[in-house]
């Protein structure tokens, strides 16, 4: 998303900064080894799991300190830091998660792990299935979000952690964050939900549908099994990640950023073959490559369907069910320009932390950076997230 923009010049070399992470180093735990695999809501076992993670900062002799990062659907563990002076970007939250920063990293040991299902290192579709011997591909069993945060909870488990001060995330991070409360209640003492909701809206799942029809009409895409071919379902992929792209922009960030701007010339070409004329044009097909060279195909097929699956109140009876197992504390944030995720949901979703009697906070923020805001707009976030976290720590050490 918006880290896509924040890059070096290829002849620069990283000297991170004093309120850096500094150099970090992913980190691989394999879980769910047979003959205890892991079992999926749509019905499929998994096993063994492997999960790539990263943590930030020294975990407290009481383990009370320690912070989950669920990140959002084309995310990855790797948060903040640099893994390599050679590195052209830091973590995706780097503005955010290190020492001094919204999640302090002096105080608070930070963890953020790849999802199931992904492609950075956690066991996705073009991981080496035991059994076959090959990759997944579209072999690989159907996931949910939930299962997403079974393997994650196993992974903190495996940490030697019991219980998590708070799990902190945005949009398919925030999804993960309630159902973390909801199926892990008592492994949390506090949430935070950002741009996100208890489901995903009718024009959410067209989006996504959208961009999973460019993947799988992508001559290259070869019923998912591409990666011994000499080229995947690039066109696809990229179609997909500019389509998605959009809906993470507002129509004032797009307007102010572009206009009506052409790219590389002073007047149109009138050439219907000339396919990037406007500079808005120019920006998408960018964020279209970058995107391919990053990310698998057939990750972004499951990810999305598992957000679109996603749902708190057909899972748990209702969302104030779901959201009543636990005592945790929540803060809720939304965004004036966010139309993804919009605030109304928010608000049903706060509606439900009230009716569930549950320490919520809520605060609509306004940005004209749409649904992106919470990877770009810190300061007000760190003001609300820092008292946050300090008088749960604080609640938690008093007893």
């Amino acid at each position: 998303m918006a880290t896509d923009d924040v890059e070096l010049r290829d002849t620069e070399l990283v000297q991170p900064a004093a309120d850096s992470v500094g150099f970090v180093t992913r980190q691989l735990a394999t879980l769910f080894q047979p003959p205890s695999p892991l079992r999926l809501a749509g019905g499929g076992e998994l096993g063994p799991v492997t999960v790539a993670y990263e943590t930030y900062g020294e975990l407290s002799p009481q383990k009370d300190n320690a912070i989950f990062v669920c990140h959002a659907l084309t995310g990855d563990a790797h948060v903040a830091g640099w893994h390599s002076a050679n590195d052209r970007k830091p973590g995706w939250w780097e503005e955010f998660v290190g020492p001094g920063k919204g999640l302090d990293t002096n105080r608070y040991f930070v963890i953020c792990a790849n999802c199931l299902g992904g492609c950075q290192g956690t066991t996705g579709p073009q991981s080496i299935n035991p059994t076959s011997g090959e990759r997944y591909g579209l072999n690989f069993p159907f996931m949910t979000v939930g299962d997403v945060v079974e393997v994650h909870a196993a992974l903190v488990r495996h940490l030697g952690i019991e219980k998590l001060l708070s799990v902190v995330g945005g949009s398919l991070g925030g999804m993960q964050v309630l159902e973390w409360a909801a199926r892990f209640p008592e492994m949390i003492n506090s949430a935070v939900c950002m741009a996100s909701a208890a489901k995903l809206t009718a024009q959410g799942i067209a989006f996504n549908a959208v961009g999973r029809r460019a993947i799988i009409t992508d001559p290259n895409f070869h019923g998912g099994q591409y990666y011994d071919k000499a080229v995947g379902p690039n066109v696809g992929l990229a179609l997909a990640r500019m389509v998605a792209h959009i809906t993470y922009l507002s129509d004032v960030s797009i307007e102010q950023k572009f206009s009506r701007r052409l790219q590389g010339a002073d007047k149109l070409s009138y050439d219907m073959m000339h396919q990037i004329e406007f500079q808005v044009e120019s920006y998408l097909h960018y964020q279209g490559k970058r995107f391919i060279e990053r990310f698998d195909a057939n990750s972004y097929l499951y990810l999305t369907r598992a957000m679109d699956y996603f749902d708190l109140a057909e899972t748990y009876g209702s969302t104030e069910q779901a959201l009543s197992r636990t005592n945790a504390r929540f803060l809720v944030t939304s965004y004036t320009s966010d139309w993804l995720f919009p605030t109304a949901q928010s608000k049903e979703l706060v509606r439900a932390l009230i009716a569930a009697r549950r320490h919520v906070t809520f605060i609509e923020l306004a940005s004209e950076y749409g649904h992106d805001a919470f990877l770009i707009e810190f300061e007000w976030l760190e003001k609300l997230v820092r008292p946050f976290l300090e008088q749960t720590l604080h609640s938690v050490r008093k007893g």
